[in-house]
Parts: C-alpha cells; structure tokens; sequence
C-alpha cells in the first residue's frame, strides 16, 4: 500500500469537507437538502481525484484505500467533532451517507481513466 496517499487522501478529504460544510454554517446555509447535495457533490470530485491518483485500473486494488478513508473520516470525525457535539452526530444518516460514499465513490474511478488496450492481456492479436 501506497501509506503517503492512504493517509495523505484520508486527509485532504476530511479537512476540505470539514472546511465546506463549516461554511455553509458560517453564512447559514444548512438548512434543507441543497446544502447537502452540494457536499455530496464535493465528496464525489474528492472521492474521483483520490481514486485517479492511485492509478489503479481495478476496483479490487483501489478499495483497501477507500475502506481505509471511510474509516478514517469516522476516526477523525471522533476526534474534531465528537468533542464539540457529541456522539449523537453518528445518528445523523447524512453522516453515514458520506462515509458510504468515501469508501463507494473511488472505486468507480477507473471507469473516468482513458482506455488503454496495452493493459488488456486478455485480447491477443
């Protein structure tokens, strides 16, 4: 395993959903479902760019990273948040949806690399 982009990923991806969403709170804008799409939105272009930079073609390869970052967003979300709001934000579904996304989302980032027929052994001239 790759540890700088395991733990580098696992990071990056918190601290700029962390940022974004204490944003909305800041200029009031956590009320309803669009701001929760947005962050969904967010998480789906960190979750792609995270899974590319593995360069992996195979899912197989790619999800010990992204369970790796689920379960990270959850240890540090223990850490940062629990502290200020306690356990009951692991109630919140939202909560939960994301840590599904973090650990669903990269594993279809092969699909957005281009084709490359030379990484195909399966097709003989």
């Amino acid at each position: 395993m790759k540890t700088l982009r395991l733990l580098g990923w696992g990071i990056v991806i918190y601290a700029i959903m962390f940022l974004a969403w204490d944003g909305f709170v800041i200029y009031g804008f956590t009320r309803g479902i669009t701001p929760h799409i947005f962050t969904l939105l967010i998480l789906l272009v960190l979750a792609t760019i995270a899974g590319r930079s593995l360069n992996f073609r195979s899912w197989k390869d790619i999800l010990p990273y992204s369970l790796s970052w689920a379960v990270m967003m959850g240890l540090l979300d223990m850490i940062y948040t629990v502290p200020f709001s306690g356990w009951q934000i692991y109630s919140d579904v939202n909560l939960w949806v994301g840590y599904a996304f973090v650990a669903l989302l990269p594993l279809l980032s092969p699909l957005t690399l281009p084709h490359d027929p030379s990484r195909n052994p399966s097709r003989s001239a």
